[in-house]
């Protein structure tokens, strides 16, 4: 009788008792500007955005996530979902969700948001300006009506008393 040999046995055996290893992968939605690229104009689109390189113009991906890596230097206003500053921008942001600067990134423009987070050592340099969520929105302004009127009902009859 033939036995296999060793690295036969080694082959056969890794084949079938260990299952695929997992590769860990950036995901696929999402598009990278490299260190060495320079992009001037307007960037639109519906898929997340990494810059680590330079862009000038405007950005506009109002479904995505838009970070700026550590090398990264922007001069454009931003309009996304979420943004994520390590590096530099010079420009205005809106964002419908949220806004992290981390510690080493720095923003110079005022912003719109629904959420900030600003790291210590973090640089922000504009205004800011909070807005919730468009639900709260809307039952805020109702909520802030009624008092109002109250007021001037009671200013009325104050007047009217006296």
């Amino acid at each position: 009788m033939l036995q296999p040999s060793d690295s036969q046995k080694s082959q056969s055996s890794s084949n079938q008792s260990f299952p695929p290893a997992k590769a860990v992968s950036v995901p696929v939605d999402q598009a990278t500007i490299g260190r060495s690229l320079v992009v001037k104009g307007e960037i639109t689109g519906s898929e997340s955005l990494y810059i680590d390189g330079k862009v000038e113009g405007s950005i506009a991906l109002s479904d995505s996530r838009v970070t700026i890596g550590r090398n990264g230097s922007v001069a454009a206003n931003i309009s996304a979902r979420e943004v994520v500053i390590l590096g530099k921008v010079h420009g205005n942001i809106q964002v419908t969700d949220r806004l992290e600067i981390r510690s080493e990134g720095s923003l110079t423009g005022d912003v719109i948001t629904q959420r900030i987070s600003v790291e210590d050592g973090a640089i922000l340099k504009g205004s800011v300006q909070v807005r919730a969520a468009e639900q709260k929105h809307g039952q805020a302004k109702q909520g802030d009506v009624k008092p109002a009127a109250t007021e001037q009902a009671k200013a009325a009859a104050a007047a009217a008393g006296a």
